[in-house]
């Protein structure tokens, strides 16, 4: 193609490759300086035809310097894309000869210059910088490849990406992969594809800088293989997308078919689906504000598309309105002897709650209306308080529901998610109502004083709105965002530990506290319900296994220490597996337990009582201890040893423990000489007191007269007397103080066989509270001063 056809063609397109031997050489033909051309976001190569807009004076004046000698001009690229006018030193030094092929001149005074790439060449000088940039220039010729299998399968790599490229790529003309498949001289394809990669500037730089053919190569292969992957993944995408667009019409579009048909046939599952709420909402008596919102709802869910998503959240949304007993009571049982006998039945014992319950169903039966009182049964694991919630819902004729809070983080499980979220359902509170259909059940609100903090909130504040009497006639649900009404739920909450219950939740509760059960309470309970289940459950009848008091007692004393019930019950589970074995393998058709098997049965006794048996030693007392699951006691031994009159403590006690210890010492060396104790005594030997089982922590304000008398009982060598035990706190003064827990320790002291219990004197109230069958066998002896506590421990030196 000829110079005059390139010029006189006005629609030429911007990238042509020319024929073999048409770069332009740079020889002695090329007058001294030559006008410099800079670039500002492009690069030339060569071989390569361009329209460039040029509209800077200096570029315009150069451009017109050549077009008036010889048509050639030196083009090279600016380093930095953001100058507008760049110097010398601000243009790259390898660049491309170019010829001008033809100029348009533009209305507003630019100009349009078509640009024919030849040889590369590097800049060595400048002549001049006004009123164009002129200077010298040298030609660079390619370094011929030496692995010419190795670059020519480079080359048909670079031609077959290409040619992928020009397919995927939706810019690029078809024309170019005909362009492609013309060319043939390797370093006029590298050029043609490095003009149309799609990189930065400075990236075309380098590759046009590169002056070995097989380094080049290599370079344009890695470019091109660069954006082939990206043209491959925007292809995977748009295939993608259009595919999804496709299955939306496709789905649409059978839809609106199959709803004229349903038009055609009278039938509209929308419209099914409406009225039958419309059919429910007439039946239900409910508020007006929950009537008015329904209706609202209702209107907004008329006005949807039932193919939107957000249809079905306003659908489920009305469900739950409808669904909810809003004013749908239960009939309360108010004949008081029959719940009174229904409570006896399911449980032994807890006179005190059961009087509570009675009592609360005398005021409701008298006045017709009380608003529910919010009951916390407080007590040790295992002694009934979930399945007493139970039968307080069977007694009453009320629907019983159970939510256990342990572990509970987040306070939208209690107030429920705003509608606005997706996946947004209402509290517990509300789904349980849902789930019980009854607007007055008895609600169980198990471990209450295991509930969490987190980021989420709260839990246990926004339980004070459930839980006070005030306040839960206007329970507000998230959700649903209207009160519900709560004043006619009996919550009936559990806790272990009051210590981690908040203080203002633990305030609007009424605190029922269940002691531990004593040998005779298990025995009944074990007898009455425990056998019976255990015995259904390995599906045995009353006449194939016999299980005698004596048993149970055994069972009892030798293999459980807690104050409930629970490891009871497991341990006649074991007792009845045994049975069921040696009936289903025929050994034997009824099975009558006797004590003695029960170490085969159920292995060795796991707790002994003869160590409680103290004996003539002295220095060892026996106190009693409060714990989570119930009254423990526990024994203080003191040592004495040759020293200075030092003080070491040792069973992991805490500080309060420790100060008890201390006080003690500092009153034995006060009243030394009342209590028959030689100062000599005390400056000559070392006192060591340690508290067995020293990987348990101890500590608590109720071990300083156990303490007190162990020290004194070393020091004197008068022994305790044996089967007695006590609790209390001490004074430097000797005062004996007061202490908690009283009833879960004086059934701690009788589940070990101790015979006496020394306490304070102001303890004696809270003794008259615990039945007189719990303290049978066992006298409570009060004091209120630490020399009584010594004269009625210490037995006299024989």
């Amino acid at each position: 193609m000829d110079k005059r056809g390139i010029e006189d063609d006005p629609e030429m397109l911007p990238f042509l490759g020319l024929e073999d031997g048409d770069e332009e050489p740079v020889d002695g033909n090329v007058p001294g300086p030559i006008p410099i051309l800079a670039l500002k976001n492009a690069v030339l190569f060569p071989t390569i035809v361009t329209p460039i807009n040029i509209g800077r004076d200096r570029s315009i004046n150069a451009v017109n310097k050549a077009s008036e000698d010889n048509r050639l001009i030196a083009v090279f690229s600016q380093r930095d894309v953001n100058l507008e006018e760049p110097e010398v030193n601000d243009l790259y030094e390898v660049g491309t000869l170019a010829r001008i092929l033809k100029m348009l001149r533009m209305p507003d005074g630019s100009l349009t210059a078509v640009l024919r790439g030849g040889q590369r060449i590097r800049r060595t000088s400048v002549t001049q910088e006004t009123p164009y940039l002129a200077g010298t220039i040298v030609p660079l010729e390619y370094g011929q490849p030496t692995e010419e299998l190795t670059f020519r399968a480079t080359v048909d790599s670079i031609r077959d990406m290409a040619v992928r490229a020009v397919e995927l790529s939706p810019n690029i003309p078809t024309e170019a992969r005909v362009m492609l498949d013309n060319i043939e001289r390797p370093s006029q394809l590298l050029n043609f594809i490095a003009s149309n990669l799609n990189g930065e500037p400075a990236a075309k730089q380098r590759l046009l800088e590169i002056d070995d053919l097989a380094d080049k190569g290599e370079a344009v292969l890695n470019e091109l293989r660069r954006e082939l992957h990206i043209l491959e993944l925007r292809d995977q995408i748009e295939n993608k997308t259009r595919g999804d667009i496709e299955q939306q019409q496709r789905q649409y579009f059978l839809n609106q078919q199959i709803k004229a048909i349903q038009d055609e046939l009278g039938e509209n599952p929308t419209d099914r689906q409406i009225g039958e709420l419309e059919g429910r909402a007439e039946k239900k008596q409910w508020p007006e504000e929950v009537a008015t919102t329904f209706q609202r709802e209702l209107t907004r869910l008329k006005r949807m598309n039932p193919q939107v998503a957000e249809f079905s959240v306003q659908l489920s949304y009305l469900e739950m309105l409808l669904d909810l007993p809003w004013r749908e009571y239960t009939e309360d049982n108010f004949a008081l002897k029959d719940v009174a006998k229904t409570l006896d039945d399911d449980h032994y014992g807890l006179e005190k709650v059961k009087d509570r319950i009675l009592g609360h169903l005398a005021v409701l039966k008298l006045k017709g209306d009380m608003s529910a009182p919010i009951l916390l049964l407080l007590g040790p694991p295992g002694v009934g308080k979930t399945s007493l919630g139970k039968s307080i819902a069977n007694a009453l004729g009320r629907k019983f529901v159970r939510i256990s809070l342990g572990g509970l983080h987040d306070e939208s499980e209690i107030r429920g998610h705003r509608k606005t979220y997706i996946g947004a359902m209402p509290g517990r509170i509300v789904q349980s109502l849902r789930k019980v259909g009854s607007a007055n059940p008895v609600f169980i609100l198990d471990e209450v004083d295991k509930i969490g903090q987190s980021h989420r909130g709260d839990p246990s504040s926004a339980l004070l709105e459930v839980l006070d009497p005030e306040q839960n006639s206007t329970f507000h649900d998230n959700y649903l965002d209207l009160d519900v009404d709560l004043s006619k739920v009996l919550f009936i909450a559990t806790a272990n530990s009051l210590q981690s219950i908040q203080p203002a939740l633990r305030d609007r509760m009424e605190i029922i506290t269940l002691s531990g059960y004593s040998t005779e309470e298990k025995l009944e309970i074990a007898k009455r319900h425990l056998v019976p289940k255990q015995r259904q459950a390995h599906g045995l009848k009353a006449r194939q296994v016999k299980v005698p008091m004596a048993v149970l007692r055994e069972t009892i004393d030798g293999y459980t220490r807690e104050s409930g019930v629970r490891s009871l019950d497991r341990q006649i589970a074991g007792l009845m597996r045994y049975a069921a074995k040696e009936i289903a393998m025929e050994d034997a058709e009824q099975v009558a337990l006797r004590p003695e098997q029960l170490e085969e049965v159920l292995g060795p006794r796991k707790f002994d009582r003869e160590p409680y048996r103290v004996g003539k030693q002295p220095g060892i007392a026996v106190g009693l201890a409060w714990t989570q699951v119930g009254g423990e006691i526990l024994f203080v031994e003191a040592s004495l040893s040759p020293g200075k009159g030092g003080l070491q403590q040792t069973g992991n006690l805490g500080t309060v423990m420790k100060e008890s210890a201390t006080t003690a010492r500092s009153y034995l060396r006060a009243k030394a000489a009342e209590i028959g104790i030689d100062q000599e005594a005390l400056k000559g030997q070392d006192l060591h007191i340690h508290v067995p089982e020293g990987a348990t922590p101890k500590d608590g304000p109720s071990a300083g007269v156990t303490m007190l008398t162990a020290m004194a009982s070393a020091y004197t060598g008068r022994p305790v007397k044996p089967y007695l035990a006590m609790s209390g706190e001490i004074t430097l003064r000797g005062r004996v103080l007061p202490v908690g827990g009283i009833k879960e320790k004086l059934l701690a002291a009788r589940r070990a066989g101790m015979k006496e219990v020394i306490l304070s004197a102001s303890n004696e109230r809270h003794v008259r509270e615990v039945e007189s069958r719990y303290l049978k066998g066992m006298t409570v002896t009060y004091v209120e001063d630490m020399l009584d506590v010594l004269e009625r421990a210490l037995s006299s030196v024989e």
